[in-house]
C-alpha cells in the first residue's frame, strides 16, 4: 500500500524572484546556489558532508540546518508528496504535487536545485486557510515539513476546491527540517510581518464584504485627492466607482473602477467588462480589484493594457490601505483599527 502523502513547504527566492518561473516550467526551484549537487547522495550524512566540504568554516548548527531542509528537498520527498508555496508577488498560494525525483539543472546560466512539481492550484488565495496554517507557511525556512493541527488533510481539500475544514483540536508543530533525526527542532522563527499581514487580511474579509469592500477601495482612493462617485448597493451595470481629478472632479484623467469581494480569482470576462465600461463612460484609466486574485488569463491579457488598466488583488489594496490610512476616515480606521510599529527582525531565511 502506498504511504500517505506528506506535505511539505518550499519557497522560491527570498522575494518570490523565480515563482513566474516556476510555475510555469512545474518545478519547485529553491536557493542555496553555493552547494554542489546533491545528485549522487545517499543519505542525510552524505548531504551534512557535502555542506561541510563546500562551507568548512560555518558552524555546526548551521550545517545542521542545511542539511535538514537541503535533505528533505533532494532525498526525503518522493512523488505524490504535496508542496505549498506562499507567494510572494501576490496574496495567494500554489499548491502542487512532486512529480519527480531531485535535479542539479541549469537555470538561466546558474545551476540549481530543481524537483519537477505540477503546480494543481497556483493561485489559491491565502485567506482560504486558518490562520494557525498560515502560521506555518510563515516559517523561515526555505523547504519544512508541515504537520501542524491535521495539514496534509486540510491541503488535500482545498486541492479538491472545498474550503479549509479548519482544527479543533489540539496545536501541533508548526513544522521542521525533515532531517532523520529523532529530535525534530521545531520552528519558532516565523515572518511576524505576514503573519501580522495575514491577521489584517481575515479583518478585511471579514468587515469589508461585497459592496462595503467598494467602501474601502472608494475611501483609499478619495485619500489619493480623486472626487469618486460611489455606486449604490445591487446591480451597479459593470462600474462601482467613478472617479476623476480637479475640484469638481471633471478633470483627466478619469477613473472606472470595478470591485470584486470574490474570494477565487477572476477571469478575463471581468477584466474584459471593465474595458467595456471605460468605453461606455469615457474614462481614461481602469481599475479593478479583486480580493481573490488573478487567474493567469488576465494576467497575460492586461500586459497589453498596462498604461490604461491597473489591477489590484488583496495584497495591492492592502498596501494602499498602509499608504493611506492615516488620511482615511474615522469610521473606517475604527473598522480597521492599525498601528505601525517597528521591530528589529529576528530571523533570516536559512539560504
Amino acid at each position: 500500500m502506498a504511504a500517505d502523502p506528506r506535505l511539505f513547504l518550499v519557497r522560491a527566492g527570498g522575494a518570490g524572484e523565480d515563482e513566474e518561473y516556476v510555475l510555469e516550467n512545474d518545478l519547485a526551484v529553491i536557493g542555496f546556489a553555493h552547494y554542489p549537487s546533491f545528485e549522487k547522495a545517499a543519505d542525510y550524512e552524505q548531504v551534512f558532508s557535502i555542506i561541510s566540504n563546500a562551507a568548512p568554516d560555518m558552524k555546526p548548527r548551521a550545517k545542521g540546518n542545511h542539511a535538514g531542509q537541503l535533505w528533505a528537498f533532494a532525498l526525503d520527498m518522493k512523488p505524490g508528496d504535496m508542496v505549498v508555496l506562499p507567494r510572494k508577488q501576490t496574496d495567494q498560494i500554489a499548491l502542487g504535487v512532486v512529480a519527480g525525483p531531485y535535479r542539479y539543472q541549469e537555470i538561466a546560466g546558474e545551476m540549481r536545485h530543481t524537483r519537477p512539481v505540477k503546480w494543481l492550484r497556483p493561485d489559491v488565495s491565502r485567506t482560504v486557510f486558518g490562520q494557525d496554517l498560515l502560521y506555518s507557511f510563515g516559517a523561515f525556512l526555505t523547504v519544512c515539513n508541515i504537520k501542524r493541527n491535521n495539514a496534509v488533510a486540510r491541503v488535500k481539500a482545498v486541492l479538491a476546491g472545498e474550503k479549509d475544514p479548519g482544527w479543533t483540536g489540539e496545536a501541533g508543530p508548526v513544522g521542521a527540517p525533515a532531517t532523520p533525526s529523532a529530535e525534530l527542532e521545531e520552528v519558532s522563527d516565523v515572518d511576524l510581518a505576514t503573519l501580522a499581514h495575514d491577521q489584517i487580511l481575515k479583518r478585511i474579509e471579514a468587515r469589508f464584504q461585497k459592496h462595503d469592500l467598494a467602501r474601502l477601495v472608494e475611501a483609499v482612493l478619495r485619500a489619493d485627492d480623486w472626487h469618486t462617485r460611489l455606486s449604490p448597493p445591487g446591480p451597479d451595470g459593470g462600474v462601482d466607482i467613478l472617479a476623476g481629478r480637479g475640484p469638481l472632479g471633471l478633470d483627466h484623467p478619469r477613473l472606472c473602477v470595478q470591485v470584486k469581494s470574490q474570494g477565487s480569482p477572476a477571469d478575463v470576462t471581468v477584466y474584459r467588462t471593465l474595458q467595456g465600461s471605460m468605453q461606455s463612460f469615457k474614462a481614461d484609466q481602469g481599475l479593478l480589484v479583486c480580493w481573490g486574485g488573478f487567474n493567469k488569463a488576465v494576467l497575460a491579457e492586461s500586459r497589453q493594457g498596462h498604461f490604461t488598466v491597473r489591477l489590484w488583488d488583496s495584497r495591492e489594496l492592502v498596501e494602499a490601505v498602509y499608504r493611506t490610512f492615516s488620511r482615511l476616515p474615522e469610521e473606517i480606521q475604527a473598522e480597521l483599527p492599525l498601528k505601525q510599529v517597528w521591530m528589529l527582525v529576528g530571523g533570516v531565511r536559512d539560504e
